[in-house]
């Protein structure tokens, strides 16, 4: 059986999940600046299986527009090249001798705003998931016996307080966001 602190700990672990996993999600969607993380959702088909870009080539961002793909199979870059421009972030990659260079345009206002959206959507499935682990954790709670009414009120309430910080700083990383995509 279960006792409160260690609910509320699994509880607060899914929280801290749920905003990793929102934080790198905004990770990849692009602003007006080069980042490795840009690409992280690129597949590449090699070797007979589709494999995530960073287990077949080294990605860096040497100038604020531009990042450089670095196959580490020379054999790969035209299969790179064509996963990259066909992922929809709207890149036009070229191979230049073994080094594929992506230079990363600048956004129009339109845009600008479409990835805002996108934004605020999966920042809206992190908020849920953050619910989502305080509503278990809450029933979780209302199963355990031989707890005094109290001790549930008090930990319902530290739920609600473990929730409402994860939710801020889910709102905070959209903020971030959002003016780094609007940033022109």
């Amino acid at each position: 059986m279960s006792s409160i602190p260690e609910i509320t700990k699994e509880c607060r672990a899914a929280m801290d999940k749920a905003v990793e996993n929102s934080k790198r999600e905004f990770g990849s969607i692009r602003s007006g600046k080069a980042s490795p993380a840009l690409l992280d959702t690129v597949r590449v088909e090699a070797y007979g299986q589709t494999l995530p870009l960073s287990q077949v080539a080294s990605v860096s961002a040497p100038e604020p527009r531009l990042l450089t793909v670095t196959p580490w199979d020379k054999g790969l870059a035209s299969a790179i090249e064509k996963a990259i421009r066909e992922s929809d972030l709207g890149l036009n990659p070229s191979n230049q001798g073994g080094v594929i260079r992506v230079p990363i345009p600048a956004l129009n206002e339109e845009r600008r705003r479409d990835l805002v959206k996108v934004v605020h959507k999966l920042a809206e499935e992190g908020r849920i998931a953050v619910r989502h682990a305080r509503t278990h954790a809450r029933d979780m709670m209302k199963k355990l016996d031989k707890v005094s009414e109290d001790d549930k009120k008090h930990a319902e309430k530290e739920l609600q307080k473990l929730h409402d910080d994860h939710i801020a700083r889910i709102d905070e990383m959209v903020k971030a966001k959002e003016a780094e995509i609007m940033e022109v």
